[in-house]
């Protein structure tokens, strides 16, 4: 073969310009590879497809897995984050009785942000599209992939509707319904689960309410994310820079099906959540629940992710999880991180070689496959424990003290005993490790329940050991045992 592939540039085609697909498209681009980003739907950015995206899409939790990633892309984080997200400090609990009740995050200096999904994506795709070797392909729909060839065939509906495309690498970051994984699962044997939980969601919206000066401001505390806990489903909120609320109420099909009427419908919200009525408003929040689509929740597990050194899948298309640890994006984005380190570790180059391969590319990918597919295995059963936290154990007095007693522990051993949730939201630990680390230091904190740090706190030499097994109990449901 020609030696003149030594300077021929290696081509990557990432299907999904969703978060993750275009971030790594930058990654790409900036390490000197042809990128062609394609996507199924429009130009989100164009005015008559933003018309349509309201009570789509449930708002996201930017913490520190992602934001190490987009600060290792050397984007403007000035820009594109702390303009366009709201910092988040601690939950905040709204009891039946109308209580609320503050729970902190982390430290006082930890916290979360939420922020729109539209926004950031919109964001990326506009800096992608400043990359003079990145081409975007809108309205391309992935209908078959020759992964040895390299041949990849789009269905675009107009004119000539099929195309063809070449690539060296395929990436596939097109969700939970990935084209590209189907295809990858015609070329290897993949391990795969998918489960379906029985909790619909639906978005409604909290709009700003007017100050004595008649401007503007949030109607609940927003530095705060709310939730109504209610055992078997809840509804939470999360602001956002324009001073609303996205609220999404998380309920089994069931009960949707049940509440079908206006009547039902007010008398269910005013009994589970009066504060919220008001601040919503009962016309609006009719409007929105019969209006707005509802939305079912999916875990998907597989493994491996990659097909030699021809493709690999990434971000919701390996490992879909539930929405209630807020970790979705940010596993995705610390995919593209760890991605990159790994090809970086096996010296992958930018060009083609003079045999027409991408010399590194496969081992790469055997570790990529190997280490990712474990921590995103564990961090889709931490995201389904959440759901129980969240809705239900969130207002129990034991589960309040074991979160109390695990601060004084981390603020007098910070290296010793660290809080699972500061482990996954505020480092970049492996997830794997956070629930082998988890499981040591319970096993470590229940042992030693009648040190001097549970007498300061005078909740009880024994409060360890009762709360400590139950909370293991229920959450070995979700989690591999170490």
């Amino acid at each position: 073969m020609s030696t003149s592939n030594d300077s021929k540039p290696c081509r990557v085609a990432v299907v999904g310009a969703g978060l993750v697909g275009t971030l790594n498209a930058i990654y790409f681009a900036q390490r000197g590879w042809h990128v062609d980003l394609f996507e199924l739907r429009k130009d989100m950015r164009l005015p008559e497809v933003k018309a349509t995206q309201r009570g789509k899409s449930i708002n996201l939790a930017l913490s520190e897995r992602g934001l190490s990633a987009l600060r290792n892309s050397g984007l403007d984080l000035d820009n594109l984050i702390l303009e366009a997200a709201v910092p988040l400090h601690a939950r905040m609990v709204h009891t039946t009785a109308g209580l609320q009740m503050s729970q902190a995050y982390g430290k006082k200096d930890q916290h979360i942000n939420a922020v729109d999904r539209a926004r950031l994506n919109e964001e990326l795709l506009t800096i992608a599209e400043e990359f003079s070797n990145i081409n975007i392909h809108f309205e391309h729909n992935l209908m078959k992939a020759d992964l040895d060839k390299g041949e990849l065939q789009f269905f675009t509906g107009t004119g000539n509707p099929e195309k063809t495309y070449h690539t060296d690498f395929l990436v596939g970051a097109d969700g939970a319904y990935s084209r590209t994984r189907t295809q990858l699962m015609r070329r290897i044997r993949m391990y795969y689960e998918q489960e379906y939980i029985d909790t619909a969601y639906c978005e409604l919206t909290m709009l700003p309410i007017k100050n004595k000066n008649g401007e503007d401001e949030f109607a609940l505390d927003p530095h705060h994310l709310h939730i109504w806990p209610r055992h078997t489903f809840m509804l939470i909120a999360l602001p956002n820079p324009d001073k609303t609320f996205t609220c999404t109420l998380f309920m089994p099909f069931g009960m949707f099906d049940e509440l079908n009427t206006k009547e039902l419908v007010l008398d269910f919200f005013k009994r589970e959540f009066k504060d919220s009525v008001p601040l919503i408003g009962e016309e609006k929040l009719v409007e929105e629940y019969f209006n707005n689509p509802r939305g079912s929740l999916i875990t998907i597990k597989c493994k491996p992710y990659h097909y030699q050194d021809r493709a690999v899948i990434i971000g919701d298309a390996a490992h879909a999880m539930v929405p209630f640890y807020g970790q979705g994006m940010n596993c995705g984005f610390q995919d593209v991180q760890v991605l990159h380190s790994i090809l970086d570790k096996h010296g992958v180059k930018a060009k083609l070689s003079a045999d027409g391969k991408i010399h590194g590319l496969h081992q790469a990918m055997e570790e990529y496959s190997k280490e990712r597919s474990e921590d995103a295995h564990a961090i889709c059963d931490l995201a389904m424990y959440n759901h129980y936290e969240m809705r239900s154990a969130v207002t129990s007095p034991l589960y309040l003290a074991r979160k109390k007693l695990e601060a004084v522990l981390h603020s007098m051993f910070p290296t010793a005993v660290i809080p699972l949730y500061t482990m996954v939201s505020f480092t970049t630990i492996r997830y794997s490790d956070a629930i082998k680390r988890w499981n040591r230091q319970t096993w470590w904190i229940n042992a030693t329940a009648t040190a001097s740090a549970v007498t300061a706190l005078g909740i009880g030499a024994g409060l360890g050991l009762r709360y400590g097994r139950p909370l293991i109990d229920a959450m070995s449901k979700y989690l591999p045992r170490s």
